[in-house]
């Protein structure tokens, strides 16, 4: 846990929860952002083959746990609100029960459990007519598809309603069933346009109405803490808890990326882009989805299967700093990478039988730094082909591009970024999709979500490109298109 220290001992603070694939994140911050606390509590999962579970009472557990810190580090303090995020498309049934408003009585399916092909492949066919505006097109990972499929294999209760991860803690919140909002129910179905379920298509895949949550907009408020809830967290009972945003659509909102024609990378394993338009992205090849900002505009994006995964693939008990610090002396490197962390791409291309590839061989008096320099490089590359590809659809991209993600805290990446993408390149001070919940957690004290990132989202560090290695780096981005194309996975515009 790490406390910041800013403020005074009386200041409120707005809490921020992230439900991630690897443990709970729960964090404090004030008014101005500043971060007083933060937790953690470890989450474990099941996977075998396409399958990847969780035990939905340990989301709670561990919530409470890390909960139970921050709130014991900011004691004293007013709790002015509350947030949660969780993975997009992770899905179960629960009911009601005397003493616990959300009991599941199925597993809970992951973000990307695979089982629900054959489901997806029907809602392809009998699509709601709103799930094209947001560029939604129905696949295995989607909530919906894995509700139809939980309905399929399970004996589950009448009385049984779909839940979103993040909808189980916040029912215990509240003691009582709550409202979902539109972003975690994206993937299970909901209309953006309408801003509410197309009631008459899933009822013809056999979801009823009864079994669908009320939907409001994020940061909605949805009910206040409960006296059992607060017992376990330390949370004081009556904080009211505002509807949430999937995982990264609160590290968007980290990023401070909400003004038409901004753009945030994540750059974690794999990389996610996200943007904000006035209007929706239409993208025919489905690379580009879009969700719905609560201020009234869209959030378009899409998730490549490129990223720093592979760098621990590749240099697994490497030095990485090390070797940072290297890969300036190869800008540009003489090899082209696409760093695919498995088979398949789809973002900013959809090429299910793409393999990544290093080409050339480095330098044997380079060691392993320039082919390093190379993976890093090629992510950037990645990147700018993305940006090209929204632009193409008609969306705006503004001078400056956001970075946050692991790879955000880097010396050297984001200074390369600057030089690929020819924009100043920003890394906020803090980046975490739990403080993104906490900025939407404060979004009614500020007026609106724009204006809680405005005043909570700090700059920590700013680049801009050099013009030089800007000519150098539009050469080998240029190379590197030539072997994409030789490959048949993109055209030359």
């Amino acid at each position: 846990m790490t406390d910041h220290g800013g403020g005074t001992a009386r200041e409120p603070v707005w809490l921020g929860v992230d439900l991630g694939t690897q443990g709970v994140r729960v964090l404090a911050a004030t008014a101005a952002g500043t971060v007083v606390a933060k937790a953690t509590a470890p989450l474990h999962s099941t996977r075998d083959g396409v399958r990847h579970e969780q035990d939905p009472q340990e989301w709670w557990s561990a919530f409470v746990r890390a909960a139970g810190e921050v709130t014991g580090r900011v004691a004293g303090r007013p709790v002015e609100g509350l947030a949660v995020c969780s993975t997009s498309g992770t899905v179960l049934f629960v009911e009601d029960v005397p003493g616990d408003p959300a009991r599941p009585v199925t597993p809970a399916l992951m973000y990307d459990d695979g089982r629900a092909g054959d489901q997806a492949a029907r809602l392809a066919a009998d699509p709601a007519p709103g799930w094209a505006a947001a560029g939604a097109r129905p696949q295995a990972s989607w909530g919906l598809a894995k509700a139809l499929w939980l309905l399929a294999e399970y004996d589950v209760p009448e009385s049984a309603r779909l839940a979103h991860q993040v909808d189980v803690v916040t029912a215990r919140l509240a003691g009582s069933a709550v409202a979902t909002d539109w972003s975690h129910a994206l993937k299970s179905g909901v209309d953006l346009v309408r801003t509410d379920w197309p009631y008459d298509v899933l009822d013809r895949h056999g979801l009823p109405a009864k079994r669908l949550p009320p939907v409001v907009a994020p940061g909605a408020p949805i009910g206040e803490v409960g006296t059992r809830a607060a017992e376990l967290t330390g949370i004081p009972a009556g904080t009211p808890i505002l509807a949430g945003l999937t995982d990264g659509c609160a590290a968007q909102v980290a990023s401070g990326a909400l003004a038409p024609g901004a753009w945030n990378f994540v750059l974690g394993t794999t990389l996610v882009l996200k943007g904000t338009t006035t209007e929706p992205v239409h993208d025919p090849s489905g690379a580009v989805y879009s969700h719905r900002s609560p201020d009234g505009g869209w959030w378009p994006g899409g998730a490549s299967s490129a990223g720093a995964g592979v760098l621990a693939r590749e240099f697994p008990d490497a030095d990485l700093e090390a070797l940072d610090a290297a890969a300036e002396a190869f800008d540009p490197a003489s090899t082209l990478a696409y760093p695919l962390v498995g088979k398949g791409e789809r973002f900013p291309f959809v090429r299910p039988d793409a393999t990544g590839f290093l080409t050339g061989s480095p330098s044997s008096r380079s060691g392993p730094e320039e082919s390093y320099a190379a993976y890093l490089q090629g992510v950037v590359f990645v990147e700018r082909l993305c940006l090209a590809h929204v632009q193409r659809l008609g969306a705006p991209v503004g001078p400056v591009v956001t970075l946050t993600g692991g790879g955000a805290g880097s010396a050297y990446w984001p200074r390369l970024h600057a030089d690929i993408l020819d924009r100043e390149i920003v890394v906020p001070e803090v980046t975490d999709g739990a403080f993104g919940m906490a900025v939407v957690a404060a979004s009614p004290a500020h007026g609106s979500l724009a204006g809680a990132a405005a005043a909570m989202v700090r700059e920590r560090v700013r680049h801009a490109p050099r013009r030089q290695a800007v000519e150098r780096f539009d050469e080998a981005y240029g190379r590197w298109l030539d072997e994409l194309t030789s490959r048949g996975w993109v055209q030359r515009q």
